[in-house]
């Protein structure tokens, strides 16, 4: 009885370790059944993210090319519709857009190359004036006997070194072409996307919407209005500016006969409003050493004129023009331009402001302000402004009852 209750026992064991085994709960082989099938989807998850993110990067110029693109056509499509609106139709109108565009950068780089053009003339006309005195510096400094023709002599001699210069020079050409074509087949890429996004705008909101519920149809609209205004509203705002800047700076190297002072003035007015951050520095460097050459006081004048110009700027024009349109505090607009550039370069930095504005309408729109209680906490020098107003206010009445009197 004993042994055939053992062997029941262990029969009853058997039985109930096959039911576990068949439910995936018990050790088969020494691991569970899932492990096997969690471990390859593992090594699956694994390929594929290695697979996407190797995808990403491999497109991520094309991500940036069509970013750059969409806040190009947010600038552009106002303008469009305006056409529009008046019978001429989208693409045509886009045409007529990008001609005007085309139009101005050209005018911009053909008036800087030709005052690049004529410096490089005129210093390589005074190279050897300036060579001359270059090595009289040198003998009367260092108390050398140096001529020209001794430089000549050294040139020559160490020819092979000249050489390898001269083939680093080439490569260094060879780099740079291919870097410029580069260049140009991004630029017509960014051109072709930013045509077809101003022309087929309505269509292309129309696709975007049709994958939403009708519920976020409305709120996607909604930001996407918000976006045109902001971003056209800062192109236009920085064209105006950039037309006050370069006509008043115009008016100021015409008094003090400057050289190319339309160029400059055109330099100054497109640099000082379209490059962040730096451009106000850019714009003011190159009339100062273009007067430097010419008379150094000059250089004070326009230096000291562009300082006074750009405080008008940011303290009376600047606000009055961009009041209605990109209403970006200096801080945040320069903080987005770090943080812009951070992220995606000299790209991110000049897309930097629209995005911050268009940032900053949506949740202006969708963020709920409430009254905020008057508190000393808040303006700690609130009580005695309002005190000393209080003072003034007291000792005005009091010279009013003396005078009566």
């Amino acid at each position: 009885m004993t042994i055939s209750g053992e062997k029941s026992a262990e029969g009853s064991v058997r039985v109930a370790d096959e039911e576990r085994t068949n439910d995936g709960g018990a050790l088969w082989g020494g691991m569970p059944r899932w492990l096997p099938r969690a471990m390859v989807m593992f090594l699956v998850m694994v390929g594929v993210f290695q697979l996407a993110d190797w995808a990403f990067r491999q497109l991520i110029d094309l991500f940036v090319m069509l970013l750059v693109a969409f806040f190009l056509s947010l600038a552009l499509e106002p303008a469009v519709d305006r056409m529009a609106a008046r019978g001429v139709r989208r693409g045509v109108g886009t045409f007529l857009v990008f001609v005007a565009v085309g139009i101005a950068v050209a005018g911009f780089l053909a008036a800087l190359g030709t005052l690049l053009v004529d410096q490089v003339a005129k210093i390589a006309g005074d190279l050897p004036h300036l060579v001359d005195n270059l090595i009289g510096w040198v003998n009367r400094t260092f108390h050398q006997d140096l001529s020209l023709g001794e430089l000549q002599k050294r040139l020559l001699k160490d020819s092979g070194t000249i050489e390898g210069y001269a083939q680093q020079a080439a490569d260094n050409v060879w780099g740079v072409s291919s870097t410029l074509i580069g260049g140009l087949f991004q630029t017509f890429t960014v051109g072709l996307f930013t045509f077809y996004f101003t022309a087929e705008g309505p269509r292309v909101r129309r696709t975007v919407c049709s994958l939403l519920p009708p519920s976020k149809q409305g709120e996607v609209l909604r930001a996407w209005e918000i976006a045109l205004a902001k971003t056209g509203g800062y192109l236009y705002s920085r064209a105006v500016l950039a037309l006050v800047s370069a006509a008043g700076h115009w008016v100021m190297f015409a008094l003090i006969d400057l050289p190319y002072a339309a160029a400059l003035a055109i330099w100054v007015g497109v640099m000082s409003q379209f490059v962040p951050t730096i451009g106000t520095y850019l714009a003011g460097a190159l009339p100062v050493l273009v007067a430097l050459t010419v008379e150094p006081v000059d250089a004070l004048w326009v230096l000291v004129f562009t300082v006074v110009y750009q405080q008008i700027e940011n303290y009376v024009l600047h606000p009055r023009i961009t009041a209605r349109t990109v209403d970006v505090h200096p801080a945040v607009a320069f903080g987005a331009v770090i943080a812009g550039a951070a992220l995606l370069g000299a790209v991110g930095a000049l897309i930097a402001i629209p995005a911050a504005a268009t940032l900053q309408g949506f949740v202006g729109t969708y963020v709920r302000r409430y009254e905020v209680a008057t508190d000393p906490r808040i303006d700690r020098g609130e009580q005695r402004r309002a005190r000393r107003e209080l003072r003034r206010e007291a000792a005005r009445r009091l010279r009013r009852m003396v005078g009566g009197e």
